[in-house]
């Protein structure tokens, strides 16, 4: 019987929702808080606009329809949990964007993170998504990719350095490759934190699934 793996998205598009890429590589079954999105780009020209909209129903264009509000997840029903990572996580599951690492977690990401942990199910984390590990779980083990900006490849760098402010230890890894912290069943690839070839990315995304179910 196959692992019963739950996606949890933060809206559709990189700048300010979920990753598309990275939820493609990983879309089992589909949640999202139904919160307003902290803004809306244009993703045609990169800047921001006017409207308002719902993080449920943009993630719901990723899942074609087929996506639950966050706030019904259980995690006895599931075998692991993965959160792919886009602007809309450190904007809308979190607000690191704006605060870094005195953010503050959604009380349905956070409970979700907590009820996972708590049952040794694993939770699979990729791009800044696992930011959201190392403010839940102090102490936990994270990569964002690496540490200083290798040939110009890690340009977000320095979250490395606020994660690990943040009492987490911070590994460095390739793109291609995930970590995975044992002791706290998370697992985590730097994806999109890398300017790197998409078959790469697909790579790393794709260890990082394999890790998680190994674990589950």
């Amino acid at each position: 019987m196959g692992k019963r793996v739950a996606v949890v998205l933060a809206g559709c598009g990189v700048f300010d929702g979920s990753e598309i890429h990275e939820a493609s590589a990983a879309l089992v079954k589909i949640f999202a808080p139904s919160i307003e999105q902290r803004d809306v780009i244009n993703h045609l020209k990169g800047s921001p606009t006017e409207e308002r909209r719902n993080v449920l129903v943009e993630s719901a264009r990723l899942a074609r329809g087929d996506i639950q509000d966050l706030a019904e997840l259980k995690a006895s029903e599931f075998d692991a949990v993965i959160f792919p990572g886009g602007f809309g996580v450190a904007k809308n599951l979190c607000s690191w964007a704006v605060d870094g690492k005195n953010c503050t977690v959604n009380e349905h990401v956070n409970s979700t993170l907590q009820a996972f942990h708590s049952a040794k199910k694993p939770i699979g984390l990729c791009c800044i998504s696992p930011v959201l590990a190392a403010k839940v779980f102090p102490g936990c083990e994270v990569t964002v990719g690496q540490d200083k900006n290798v040939d110009g490849r890690f340009p977000d760098a320095e979250t490395a350095s606020a994660i690990a402010e943040l009492g987490c230890k911070h590994i460095c890894k390739n793109v291609n490759e995930s970590h995975v912290d044992k002791a706290n069943k998370i697992v985590t690839t730097c994806a999109f934190m890398c300017k790197a070839p998409l078959h790469e990315i697909f790579d790393g995304i794709g260890t990082m699934v394999q890790e998680v179910l190994k674990l589950a």
